[in-house]
């Protein structure tokens, strides 16, 4: 098997935590399979989580289809029993179409009962995590299925757990204890637009496209319109009273793309201050230097603003608005994907 890694399990695991709730408080129990390990084209990442009811219910997915009938079988033994398993399933050739594989692949699926209040405590703290945006790490031996819980606050995280919750990385770990999966709940990234312009419109599509949170914020309230914005959320508040009261975090990017000095420096200045991932704004070279001239008359420190990313967006010749959004869209991307070491040229 090759490196088993995955970054960002959020998407996924939205609906089977919810579900997991729920049907905790209805049965008492419920199975919980998880990708641990994959091979090849798999349709469903490291980390990926499928949870199944009693009556035979089930919410998420770990292979596109392919194998959740067999998983709900399994499911239904380890209700009863009790006793967490691990499971390797391949995908042959000739069912590659049908499961969305372009040639096969193989994944390695870890299924474990959650029962009881250890079971409800512990669906209970991933939710609060997620709403509260603060992510989650979970350490599990697949052997017995016990579980450490981690959270940002509570100081006993090593490095290794430490660095997951701003990678979101989940992967399968040997240990004198044998095998070990680490898995990171981390928060739906969310991109913060500042200026409900075209370019915004644009980019607001994109970052919904992409199965990121987006907010387009502008107290210009002829431009931030909903039906200039159909089905994004928008806030008509001052970027100093509305980005307090939404809050940034490492999950968090912010686009400045208002063009209005009093606009833009403001959620910049707030940004600068904050642990988001990726901060950029729009503008030429020339205007980006009155801005910096600004930002360091604000007590910024010419290393903090070199932090952001102005020219925006990555340097593919963009021209109109729609490829100035791409290549912005891009820019965040590779700042959340792409090697930490990345900064603005």
């Amino acid at each position: 098997m090759s490196s088993q890694v995955q970054t960002r399990s959020e998407a996924r695991t939205h609906d089977v935590l919810a579900a997991a709730e729920a049907w905790l408080a209805e049965y008492g129990k419920v199975a919980v399979a998880t990708v641990v390990g994959t091979w090849g084209s798999a349709p469903v990442p490291v980390g990926g989580q499928m949870v199944v009811a009693p009556d035979g219910r089930f919410e998420g997915s770990v292979s596109g289809g392919c194998v959740e009938g067999e998983i709900i079988s399994e499911a239904d033994d380890l209700l009863q029993s009790g006793t967490p398993k691990t499971m390797t399933y391949g995908v042959a050739d000739e069912t590659a179409w049908r499961v969305g594989l372009p040639c096969g692949g193989q994944i390695k699926v870890f299924l474990e009962r959650l029962e009881g209040p250890a079971g409800k405590d512990f669906v209970a703290k991933a939710l609060t995590a997620r709403s509260g945006r603060k992510g989650l790490v979970t350490r599990t031996r697949l052997s017995d299925g016990r579980r450490e819980i981690f959270t940002r606050e509570d100081g006993r995280a090593d490095a290794d757990i430490v660095r997951r919750f701003d990678s979101g990385e989940s992967s399968l770990e040997e240990s004198a204890d044998g095998e070990l999966f680490v898995h990171a709940l981390v928060p739906p990234a969310r991109v913060i637009i500042i200026g409900a312009t075209h370019i915004g419109q644009i980019l607001a599509q994109l970052v919904k496209i992409a199965g990121y949170e987006v907010i387009v914020l502008d107290p210009r309230t002829a431009f931030a319109a909903e039906a200039r914005f159909p089905g994004i959320r928008l806030d008509t508040d001052w970027p100093q009273d509305a980005i307090p009261r939404i809050g940034l975090d490492p999950y968090t990017a912010v686009v400045a793309l208002a063009h209005v000095a009093h606009i833009d420096d403001e959620a910049l200045k707030l940004a600068l201050r904050s642990n988001c991932f990726y901060v950029g704004a729009l503008g030429s070279r020339r205007n980006h230097a009155k801005r910096t001239e600004r930002l360091l008359a604000a007590g910024f420190t010419a290393e903090e603003i070199k932090t952001v990313h102005c020219p925006i967006g990555l340097n593919i010749g963009a021209q109109s608005p729609q490829e100035i959004a791409i290549s912005i869209m891009a820019e965040v991307v590779l700042a959340l994907r792409g090697p930490k070491e990345y900064r603005p040229a």
